[in-house]
């Protein structure tokens, strides 16, 4: 049987080069949009789902979103910028603009004791475009990599195995972030 993960499109500017760089690392991805419900997900499967990026923010009254009932499938779950703010928003966090919008390269301090770091240096070069960050994650989360401008740079509930990252891991310029996400997809 076939591995797949579903990437939930929330009309961010890299959710083909997600499923691209999940499909170099030998496992199907396929692009859903953000309107799909949990059973359609659950549908193909999937060991695990992405949240792409996208432009809105998650406080808008016309934000996109997703089912909740995603994070009820069992599976793991990876937010990307814009899906980790949502993942916040929907589980009770709290998403703020930032003091200092980030677009470029910020030096990311991971915690390494997570499994989505392994094998990460102390301190990562990792591609961030965001106006929004989370600024406090949700009950049952805990921040496991920060910027100087970014204090939840990353996040986990490793019980659930819910993460999300600020950064994009998919850009080659995100120095490991071809590792973050070959560590999350097994």
């Amino acid at each position: 049987m076939r591995q797949t993960v579903v990437i939930l499109d929330f009309g961010g500017q890299y959710t083909q080069l997600i499923a691209r760089r999940v499909r170099q690392e030998h496992v199907y991805s396929h692009v859903l949009p953000y309107s799909a419900t949990a059973d359609e997900i659950a549908a193909f499967q999937p060991i695990g789902i992405i949240f792409s990026g996208g432009p809105a923010s998650v406080l808008d009254a016309d934000a996109p979103s997703c089912d909740p009932g995603v994070f009820t499938l069992g599976v793991p779950v990876l937010g990307i910028c814009y899906g980790m703010q949502l993942t916040a928003h929907l589980l009770g966090g709290q998403v703020v603009r930032a003091a200092k919008r980030e677009y470029g390269l910020s030096s990311v301090r991971p915690d390494r004791q997570c499994i989505l770091f392994a094998d990460c240096n102390v301190v990562n070069d990792c591609w961030m475009s965001h106006t929004w960050q989370v600024a406090v994650p949700p009950e049952g989360f805990r921040v496991i990599a920060s910027t100087d401008t970014c204090p939840v740079a990353a996040f986990a509930d490793e019980a659930r195995r819910i993460y999300g990252f600020q950064f994009h891991p998919e850009s080659v310029l995100t120095e490991y972030g071809k590792v973050m996400l070959e560590n999350f997809l097994k």
